[in-house]
């Protein structure tokens, strides 16, 4: 009989999830055992953690389990993100940043359904750093947030105002190297044009 190393998968599992975590029935989906279980799973792994020199945890935020940094490492972590060359954006802040430029005031709703995937994260990211901020509430049922740049967006990307901003590329047909990143903006590019 295999045995199967749960709390290696369990780990690699959070690690790819990032910043999003996974719920408990998300786990157990994949993992496809009961919650119950999936929940021993997590405890288990969680105690590996905290009983040894490791540098991360699990933690259990808003519904979700992240892999996170322990706190006693958090002064080392603040000079990393301090150091010069440290500021990049990922991929998905950018995808976000460049829908909010585009599209503002634009509400987090509305950046989903253009990216297709969640972006609570990236929009924290964003609003973190100064690029965005809420501009407004829309109207209609639950009044989400708007989002718009700032001027920090302004000054990151050397732009007098936002009308400086670039014209979107045109779709070059028949690229194949161009096919995975043309998902994203074709689909953006609709958005703009509606």
């Amino acid at each position: 009989m295999e045995i199967i190393n749960w709390k290696g998968i369990l780990e690699s599992l959070l690690f790819a999830a990032g910043d999003e975590g996974l719920s408990l029935k998300q786990i157990s989906g994949v993992l496809e055992v009961d919650e119950l279980r999936a929940n021993e799973f997590i405890s288990d792994l969680q105690e590996e953690f905290e009983s040894s020199n490791r540098g991360v945890t699990i933690v259990h935020l808003a519904g979700v389990y992240q892999l996170v940094t322990k706190k006693e490492f958090a002064p080392y972590l603040k000079k990393l993100v301090e150091s010069p060359g440290a500021a990049h954006l990922s991929q998905a802040a950018l995808e976000t940043l460049a829908i909010v430029a585009y599209k503002q005031p634009i509400t987090r709703t509305e950046i989903e359904e253009i990216r297709g995937v969640k972006t609570e994260r990236p929009i924290h990211t964003l609003v973190s750093r100064a690029l965005i901020k809420e501009v407004g509430r829309a109207e209609g049922t639950g009044r989400a947030y708007l989002y718009g740049t700032t001027k920090e967006f302004l000054d990151y990307f050397g732009l007098k105002n936002i009308k400086e901003l670039p014209p979107l590329p045109e779709k070059v047909e028949d690229d194949p190297t161009e096919e995975d990143a043309d998902l994203f903006f074709e689909k953006f590019q609709e958005s703009v044009d509606l």
